[in-house]
């Protein structure tokens, strides 16, 4: 194994981004900060890096074709050796959280990473499976900030996972439309593949506007100035899903960048949040 193999398997930016996400995720739900934030960075840090790795572990006759330059297809670090890095770190997260956090936090923890493992062993090329498991994985971060608070933060934190959830689903199916030419070749079987195009982005419009209510009704938590700033941020949002949905072919579903469009929404929204969890509590 390669001294640096290590590092780059863990993919440390993604990983240092979740744990970020999960400390803003404690501020949403509380309105504070506090040292103890540190324990939900290094929880998550630790479980995403795992699944950096168990991902490229059963990734590897794959990216061998598609992207030989990954640590194990390159023989920068063994299948063997990958396997191992993954447990330690899943071992390590998990033990952190079993030390030193609140029994919620641990129990999104142990589940978060079952669902990673299970995710890039069967659920990934599995139609609509796959799609719901990313979709469970980024809504948690909330639930996870929330959970170093008890049970009370996590619930606080319920409404927005809801509406992260309802939106990655729109958009990991518009990526999915996007894909179709590609993932056929490959023998995939996503969910526009096996039901079509059309049912596909009609289900992302339909997961889109699901998320979009879900942020409207924090208003009563917020109040009428969170309302104001969240709308726009909710027009955009359905925009993308809009555009998207009136494509007849996988190019002008290209062309609409419906997908694009909802993740900045997506990134908007995480601003308003912590705005309004700042000022109107």
């Amino acid at each position: 194994m390669k001294p640096s193999a290590p590092l780059q398997i863990i993919r440390p930016v993604n990983s240092l981004v979740a744990g970020l996400a999960g400390i803003l995720a404690y501020i949403i739900a509380t309105g504070t900060l506090l040292p103890a934030v540190l324990i939900v960075f290094g929880m998550i840090l630790l479980i995403t890096a795992a699944g950096n790795v168990i991902n490229d572990y059963y990734d590897a006759a794959i990216d061998a074709i598609n992207r030989p330059d990954r640590p194990i297809p390159s023989g920068a670090i063994s299948g063997r050796e990958a396997l191992a890095l993954a447990v330690l770190l899943f071992l390590a997260g998990n033990i952190l959280g079993i030390i030193s956090a609140p029994l919620p936090l641990v129990l999104i923890a142990i589940i978060n990473s079952f669902l990673l493992w299970i995710y890039a062993a069967y659920l990934k090329g599995m139609p609509l499976l796959g799609n719901l498991a990313v979709s469970c994985l980024a809504a948690s971060i909330f639930l996870f900030g929330g959970a170093l608070d008890g049970w009370a933060g996590l619930m606080a934190n319920l409404p927005v996972a809801g509406a992260t959830f309802c939106v990655m689903i729109a958009r990991e199916l518009i990526k999915d439309a996007e894909d179709i030419p590609g993932d056929m070749a490959q023998g995939a079987r996503t969910f526009p593949i096996i039901f079509g195009l059309k049912k596909s982005l009609l289900l992302a419009m339909g997961a889109s506007v699901a998320g979009v209510l879900i942020t409207l009704l924090l208003a009563d938590r917020w109040g009428s100035l969170y309302l104001a700033g969240i709308i726009p941020v909710d027009l955009l949002i359905l925009a993308g899903a809009f555009r998207a949905v009136k494509a007849r072919t996988v190019e002008e579903v290209r062309r609409s960048r419906g997908a694009t469009i909802i993740k900045a929404g997506m990134f908007a929204s995480l601003v308003v949040f912590l705005a309004a969890s700042l000022l109107f509590r």
